[in-house]
C-alpha cells in the first residue's frame, strides 16, 4: 500500500449507529483519509437500492453532523440509501472519490446468497462496480438481537469486528480497483475467537423468509433460523463455528447461456 488512500464509510443501520463510529475509528487509525457519509434513517434490507428521500424534486439530503470519537473527520448524514451513497462518492459527492468504500459495522450477520438483499454489502457492491474497492462489515450478534426481539445481555463486540478489519483492510487495499469483500465477524472477544477463514457462500443466510398470512388486504412474513444447518465450509457453516470468515464477492456481470445463445443463432439464421 502506497500513498495515503482515501476511504469512504457508511452503513444501512444509519448514522447513529455505534458499527459505523468503530469502522471509521479502524480506518483512521490506519491512516487513511476519511470521510463518513451514512444514512439519515436506517436502511436495512434496501440491497443496492439508489432510493433517496428527495428535496425539491432531483435533490439529495446532507446534513453535517458529528460523532462522539470521530472528532475532526467529515460526517454526512444523507437522505439516501447506502448503495446510493456510494454511488455520489464515486462521482465526488463527498471529496475526491474514496480508493474504498467500508459499509458496516451491521448489526447481524450477512451470509450466504441473501446477502443480494443486504444494504450493508449493497454499498460494498455499488462500489464495485465504479472501480472502487468495497468491503462489508458485520457482526455476528444473534437472530433475537439482530431483530430486537430480546433485550442484549450486554453491548455487541464492535472492537472485535474492527481488530478483525484492520487485518483485512490492507489486505484489501492492495487488489485491484473494484474488488469486494464481505467479512462477518462472531459477537465474541478476539482471544475467543477461531482463525479468520475464507469462505463460498452457503446457499441461503442464517435465516429464512416465510409468508405466514395472505389475504385480499394484506401479506404478513416472519424470519425464522434454517431448519437445516448450512453447508460444512460455507461462511454461515465457519461464522457459526466461531470463525471471522471473509469471502470475496463479484458484481453483477453477464454470464453465458447456451440457449440464449441459440435462440440468438436461430433468428439470425431465420433472417438470412
Amino acid at each position: 500500500m502506497t500513498g495515503r488512500k482515501r476511504a469512504l464509510v457508511t452503513n444501512d443501520d444509519g448514522i447513529d449507529a455505534p458499527g459505523l463510529r468503530a469502522l471509521a475509528g479502524v480506518a483512521r487509525h490506519l491512516g487513511l483519509d476519511v470521510v463518513v457519509a451514512a444514512p439519515a434513517v436506517q436502511f436495512s434490507g434496501s440491497g443496492a437500492s439508489i432510493v433517496a428521500g428527495l428535496e425539491g424534486g432531483d435533490r439529495i439530503a446532507l446534513t453535517r453532523r458529528s460523532l462522539d470519537g470521530l472528532d475532526g473527520l467529515p460526517v454526512f448524514a444523507v437522505g439516501a440509501a447506502p448503495g446510493l451513497i456510494a454511488l455520489i462518492a464515486a462521482y465526488g459527492a463527498f471529496g475526491e472519490p474514496p480508493d474504498v468504500v467500508l459499509s458496516g459495522i451491521n448489526h447481524g450477520a450477512n451470509v450466504g446468497r441473501a446477502i443480494l438483499h443486504s444494504g450493508t454489502v449493497g454499498a460494498a457492491l455499488t462500489a464495485g462496480i465504479n472501480d472502487v474497492r468495497g468491503l462489508a462489515v458485520s457482526l455476528d450478534v444473534g437472530l433475537a438481537a439482530e431483530f430486537h426481539l430480546e433485550a442484549p445481555e450486554a453491548e455487541p463486540h464492535w472492537a472485535t469486528a474492527a481488530e478483525v478489519t484492520a487485518r483485512v483492510l490492507p489486505v484489501l487495499l492492495d487488489q485491484r480497483p473494484g474488488t469486494v469483500l464481505n467479512l462477518n465477524v462472531p459477537d465474541r472477544e478476539p482471544d475467543e475467537l477461531g482463525v479468520l477463514r475464507s469462505a463460498p457462500l452457503a446457499e441461503f443466510g442464517i435465516v429464512q423468509t416465510t409468508m405466514t398470512e395472505h389475504s385480499d388486504e394484506h401479506i404478513r412474513l416472519s424470519v425464522t433460523d434454517l431448519s437445516d444447518p448450512p453447508a460444512p465450509g460455507t461462511d454461515a457453516a465457519l461464522l457459526a463455528d466461531g470463525h471471522a470468515v471473509v469471502t470475496a464477492l463479484r458484481s453483477v456481470s453477464a454470464t453465458d447461456s447456451p440457449a440464449l445463445a441459440a435462440l440468438v443463432d436461430a433468428a439470425a439464421t431465420a433472417r438470412e
